[in-house]
């Protein structure tokens, strides 16, 4: 019996493997997959979101895309110098920046410039905080802060 292929659109017998489906390797022994499954890269990624308290920081510079500049959600720490460049800097706080999915596809892909994810880290100071602990409930007017 033959099935429909979802990468090349052809049909296939079952159990063929299509020559276009994408080969996926996870190679337990490179340097990167050691270094993201470590104890210490775990501790250093919450050591980031803390930094930047638990927000993208693309969103707080409201940088295009951003639909929340207070974005708590879906977070992850970017190495803005990707590891297979130079995993000397894996655990450099100035090349490490919490971003959301969204955001964090955007620098992936290169559509956000590594120096302007630079200048955010350096920058840290100069973004409003926006603290989490704020009580929005108690507020009557949420517009004010573009909710």
């Amino acid at each position: 019996m033959k099935k429909a292929c979802r990468y090349c659109g052809k049909y296939h017998d079952r159990g063929e493997t299509c020559p276009k489906k994408p080969k996926y390797f996870c190679d337990d022994s490179s340097a990167e997959y050691k270094f993201r499954s470590s104890f210490k890269w775990r501790v250093k990624r919450e050591e980031i979101k803390k930094r930047d308290n638990y927000q993208c920081l693309a969103c707080r510079a409201n940088l295009s895309g951003t639909i929340r500049r207070l974005n708590p959600y879906e977070l992850s720490v970017h190495h803005i110098t990707p590891l297979r460049e130079d995993i000397s800097m894996g655990f450099n706080d100035g090349n490490l920046i919490t971003l959301c999915r969204y955001h964090h596809e955007q620098a992936e892909s290169g559509k956000i410039p590594r120096k302007i994810l630079f200048d955010l880290v350096k920058n840290l100071q100069c973004i409003p905080p926006y603290p989490l602990d704020v009580e929005f409930s108690k507020r009557a007017d949420t517009k004010e802060w573009g909710l």
